[in-house]
């Protein structure tokens, strides 16, 4: 059963770097993405072959330590061969940091995102789809 796209999780935590030197926290923040999305997976679902669109927005404790950038790679890297079968389908990534003091207003967020949005923080919003042209459709 391939799984029912758009897929959308919490990641409690501070997204790791690539850069960062430490292996174990890199690791571990894989294995957090990993463990996130578990519930919104069905079980014995098998990888998406499909395109793929990733949306992450974070909303940081306090103002952001490094770059929003370096949240990317770790997070796409641990839903590959678990959600989808290859980094290379990961057609658009939208990334976006939401610190406290800068406030934006969603005009109709989803359950998980409103959730996100006013949970505990750290956190990372993931939004995952089959459809990386959607938000372009009229």
């Amino acid at each position: 059963m391939e799984p029912d796209f758009p897929l959308e999780f919490i990641v409690l935590g501070t997204p790791v770097s690539l850069q960062r030197a430490n292996k174990k926290a890199r690791d571990e923040w894989k294995k957090l993405v990993k463990a996130a999305s578990k519930d919104t997976l069905p079980q014995n679902a098998f990888l998406s072959e499909d395109p793929i669109s990733i949306t992450l927005y974070y909303y940081p404790e306090n103002r952001m330590v490094g770059d929003v950038d370096n949240i990317v790679k770790l997070t796409v890297d641990a839903m590959c061969k678990h959600i989808f079968l290859d980094d290379d389908q990961v057609e658009r990534i939208v990334v976006q940091k939401f610190e406290g003091d800068r406030v934006f207003a969603f005009s109709d967020p989803s359950e998980v995102l409103a959730e996100c949005m006013l949970g505990d923080k750290p956190a990372l919003y993931v939004r995952v789809s089959n459809d990386p042209h959607e938000e372009f459709r009229i």
